[in-house]
């Protein structure tokens, strides 16, 4: 169900980050319809379809069409027509290159929200410069202050910029865009810059910048493992636990949990003192292993945790109570979120394989079984299954 149910979406194949906008969106409840490429010669972009499978095509239908067809640019505007919403995460102007750009689209249906996700923005100097997630937290302001002090900058895997400054970032303005539509009746155009993204999850410690609060040198300040309350140690069988007992009570009780008297050590908030906690911290922890710690401070409000593996988290007590985790054709992968006491969330169907229900959508938007034909000789759109249509 989830409290999208009935808002229709069209999304554009595509990798990473407005791939992951259209998960979330559909984990709510929207119907999204993705819209894999048939190239000319008839057969599906096996490449695409591998990066599009798994998680981040969970929950939607696949429609196959050659995008590079006058007939296959007529379908895909027929779902243009009749749905909500449309993803897409091309360079600036290749959509609009197709045919298939904001202008057609709301010609055809001008209440319709146009979701676009790019690196660098539509228009700027750097619009049609290539770049992933490590360009775009570079360039933001981000990069440059993750790691150790005396080490390399170390990319955050791709979380920043493609995920949570790109794909979640998209999928709200997309909601944001949608609640808009329904008062005006007018759709607009979403413009979602990984960059721009990554840079907005940086506004605190912009803010703290600002006003001098902040140390511009890696692990120099309270929550970039600059301090010893909020670090990461490890453990006598080389795994780890994370620390993060900033506020006063917290550290009292992770003083008392480590057997430290607070009475015979600095002050919490001594900075000059951070790098010798830090490494008295790290000689408690390696007395024990990461389990035996985790046994040890279970129960206490000390914010230490065990650092678990992907292999590990889904079997985590507290990820299972919370269903944290759901199975889906056989990969294991977190469950949707965040949670509707209303209106549940669930993950309603597999990744589809490219054009797996391209007769069904055809007919279901309406399309007449004449042109559905012509289409299917053409080659402008496709069937997972290859057998003859019964139209």
């Amino acid at each position: 169900m989830g409290p999208l149910a009935g808002i229709k979406i069209v999304e554009f194949a595509g990798i990473g980050p407005a791939p992951f906008a259209a998960m979330l969106l559909s984990d709510l409840g929207a119907d999204v319809v993705r819209i894999d490429r048939v190239p000319a010669q008839g057969g599906v972009d096996d490449d695409l379809a591998q990066m599009t499978a798994g998680g981040l095509g969970r929950g939607r239908r696949s429609i196959a069409v050659d995008l590079k067809s006058p007939d296959g640019i007529a379908a895909a505007l027929d779902l243009v027509a009749g749905s909500d919403a449309l993803i897409e995460g091309f360079r600036p102007g290749v959509m609009e290159r197709l045919g298939l750009g904001p202008a057609p689209c709301h010609a055809r249906n001008p209440g319709l929200v146009y979701g676009r996700m790019t690196g660098w923005g539509q228009d700027g100097p750097m619009a049609q410069r290539a770049g992933h997630d490590l360009n775009y937290i570079a360039l933001a302001g981000v990069l440059d202050h993750i790691g150790r002090r005396n080490e390399d900058p170390a990319p955050p895997l791709n979380l920043v910029a493609d995920f949570g400054g790109g794909g979640v970032l998209l999928a709200l303005g997309v909601v944001a865009a949608l609640l808009e539509a329904r008062r005006s009746g007018h759709g607009q155009v979403v413009d979602a810059s990984m960059a721009e993204g990554a840079g907005l999850l940086m506004t605190m410690m912009y803010e703290l910048v600002g006003r001098g609060q902040w140390d511009l040198r890696r692990e120099a300040n309270m929550n970039d493992g600059g301090a010893h309350f909020y670090s990461v140690y490890r453990t006598a069988d080389d795994r780890h636990v994370a620390v993060a007992a900033m506020e006063p009570k917290f550290y009292a009780n992770l003083l008392d949990a480590l057997a430290l008297e607070p009475s015979e050590l600095p002050a919490q908030w001594d900075q000059a003192q951070w790098p010798a906690m830090k490494r008295r911290f790290g000689e408690v922890f390696r007395t024990r292993t990461r389990d035996e710690w985790a046994a040890e401070l279970e129960g206490r409000d000390c914010c230490v945790t065990p650092v678990l593996s992907m292999a590990e988290a889904p079997a985590h007590p507290h990820n299972v109570a919370r269903d944290a985790f759901v199975e889906v054709d056989g990969l294991v992968q977190p469950a949707p979120a965040p949670r509707f006491d209303r209106t549940p969330v669930t993950v309603g169907r597999k990744a589809p394989q490219p054009g797996e229900h391209t007769l069904e959508i055809l007919k279901e938007r309406g399309v007449q079984p004449g042109t559905i034909k012509t289409l299917l000789a053409s080659g402008s759109v496709a069937q997972a299954q290859r057998r003859e249509a019964s139209v």
